[in-house]
């Protein structure tokens, strides 16, 4: 299905060519007046100058050309030569209806369905997630969600950090706690517990531990390199521990996403990439792409466009470590073998950009990624508190996302039991969804790349541009509906989608129409933000329209159930938009 702005262009296209003028002259956008008129065209300024003529007298050849199309109410010309459109209710009316009849909403399928990995998330096993975590799960989760809506084979992989020094750390810090496990025997050849030595709790307290005790204990830290390259080269007990702290870090990190309502289709780690790295090194070797220097293998990716220093992409260490390129291009060598992406999205810190710039230059120049293979890179900026400095605790701590979620749903269950607005036996569960939706719509309404002020009173607002104004719009609507379906005298033939009988009421829909074009631009510039603006946009419509309009007094029963069925395709976008967002409604607030 077209989008609306697409057919009334075509209309308005075919009015400059049945003139003779040139048809790309007819494309229409949105009117920046939107007091005089819903579209306009303003080809015929353009075509002033192709065909020496004046704007005004092209317009009016168009608009002559325009006034018996159906499509439109009122086609109007205009000082010094703009083309006023205003849509026909029929023909809109007609529109939504077809939108309505839809599996989804009219949104036309892409033109060639990819296949796409999506990074995001991050974490590192043996640390609980904080609030650094947040954006890379949300946004990604919503560039997830919305890809797979418009028909896009999509695998969300959250790239666990499983094989760096973290690892030494612990296994040290347990040696020091518990000598006597047999993961530390080095002549032990039985089998090894299958249970973890550790609690997840424990966990999360020997790392920090043991990472403070390496800055100050060089011995200790001497002990966790080494073990760390033992690890590393495959020691038995080593390799043992390792999988007791991925498998209690995977089940807390699988319920701690799941608390955000993000999952992902893949648990792949840092360290299912290490056995492409040896022949991936040697290729780029063999085939004169890298070099040493300084004691380091590096490969150039510098181009003559820079305006800033790019330095080389370093592979090795002088003492043949890995860095996170070696390992971040020995993914992609692994996605390349698993999924043959067309594409590849990193939803990580802005702050990060060079670091791609770099492995995504690197892959390509190497051959590691076909060349027609799109590597993308969406940075999101920081989370702030109120000071506008990276949001911490008030022990100037970083906070772990579930005591954020907490803190969130928290005060959205106080506010809920001030207003006694629902049972309290449902209160909780209550402020949990609309908790979520606050703190994701809070997020998600930035630009990814824009940091910002994370003010829990503002985001929990029934009012203005959050998440539960979203939700209570919604939760309105149900309302209606309900009522709707308990009255006697209703109309018992089809209810059909008329054209509007007020203002407010041609504005709901003509937003309604707009769907497509949110939805689509959303993907196409990797921007959920997008989303949020045309949610807020619409709910801020539909509630102009509900304030103005008696709908369940309403005496015309077949005008009452068109209303009833605007306010279902409302519905029912508002629900599909808030899904994509990842975060749902509650039937009562």
């Amino acid at each position: 299905m077209k989008k609306l702005m697409d057919l009334i262009t075509e209309v308005v296209e075919q009015g400059f060519e049945a003139c003779g003028y040139e048809k790309s002259l007819g494309k229409a956008t949105l009117s920046n007046r939107p007091d005089l008129c819903e579209y306009q065209c303003n080809g015929a300024m353009g075509g002033a100058r192709l065909y020496h003529k004046a704007p005004i007298m092209i317009a009016n050849d168009v608009v002559a050309k325009l006034a018996d199309r159906d499509c439109f109410e009122e086609v109007t010309a205009v000082n010094p030569g703009f083309i006023n459109l205003k849509v026909s209710g029929s023909f809109l009316a007609g529109y939504l209806a077809e939108m309505d009849a839809s599996e989804r909403l009219g949104i036309p399928e892409p033109e060639k369905k990819e296949t796409i990995v999506i990074d995001y998330g991050g974490a590192n096993v043996a640390k609980p997630l904080h609030v650094g975590h947040l954006r890379s799960a949300i946004i990604g989760e919503s560039m997830k969600r919305l890809s797979r809506f418009l028909g896009h084979e999509v695998i969300g992989d959250v790239h666990l950090g499983d094989w760096g020094l973290q690892m030494g750390l612990i296994i040290e810090e347990l040696k020091d706690r518990q000598p006597e496990l047999p993961y530390f025997d080095e002549g032990f050849t039985g089998e090894y517990p299958n249970e973890a030595p550790f609690t997840i709790g424990e966990l999360e307290e020997i790392y920090p531990a043991a990472s403070a005790r390496s800055k100050t204990d060089e011995a200790f830290a001497k002990r966790a390199h080494d073990a760390t390259f033992k690890l590393q080269n495959g020691d038995r007990g080593y390799l043992a521990i390792w999988n007791h702290i991925l498998n209690v870090s995977v089940a807390d990190l699988k319920k701690n996403y799941g608390r955000l309502n993000v999952t992902f289709d893949i648990w792949k780690k840092e360290s299912d990439a290490q056995p492409y790295i040896p022949e991936m090194v040697q290729m780029m070797k063999d085939r004169g792409f890298a070099y040493e220097s300084q004691g380091a293998l590096v490969v150039d990716v510098k181009e003559e466009a820079d305006t800033k220093e790019v330095p080389p992409c370093i592979l090795l260490k002088s003492d043949g470590a890995t860095l996170y390129s070696t390992t971040d291009l020995a993914t992609l060598v692994e996605r390349e073998k698993l999924f043959k992406p067309d594409r590849v999205l990193y939803v990580v810190d802005k702050r990060q950009a060079l670091h791609f710039t770099q492995v995504f230059r690197c892959a390509k120049k190497t051959g590691i990624v076909r060349p027609e293979t799109e590597l993308n890179f969406l940075g999101f900026g920081t989370m702030n508190g109120k000071d506008g400095k990276p949001f911490k605790t008030r022990d100037g701590g970083v906070m772990r996302l579930e005591y954020l979620i907490k803190e969130i749903s928290d005060a959205v269950y106080e506010k809920i039991m001030e207003n006694r607005s629902v049972d309290e036996s449902d209160a909780r569960r209550t402020a949990e969804i609309i908790g979520l939706a606050a703190l994701k719509y809070g997020d998600l309404s930035n630009q990814a790349s824009k940091d910002y002020v994370f003010d829990v009173d503002r985001f929990i607002s029934f009012e203005g541009d959050t998440g539960p104004y979203i939700l209570y719009t919604i939760v309105r609507i149900k309302s209606i509906q309900a009522k709707y379906e308990a009255l006697e005298d209703k109309f018992t033939g089809k209810a059909e989608l008329l054209p509007a009988a007020s203002e407010s009421e041609k504005e709901l829909q003509l937003m309604l129409s707009r769907v497509s074009d949110a939805v689509l631009s959303a993907f196409e510039e990797q921007a959920p933000h997008k989303i949020c603006q045309y949610i807020y946009d619409l709910s801020n419509a539909f509630n102009r329209f509900y304030h103005e309009t008696r709908i369940l007094a309403e005496e015309d029963k077949e005008r009452q159930a068109a209303y009833i069925r605007l306010l279902s395709l409302t519905r029912r976008i508002l629900e599909t938009c808030i899904d994509l967002l990842g975060f749902e409604a509650p039937d009562r607030m």
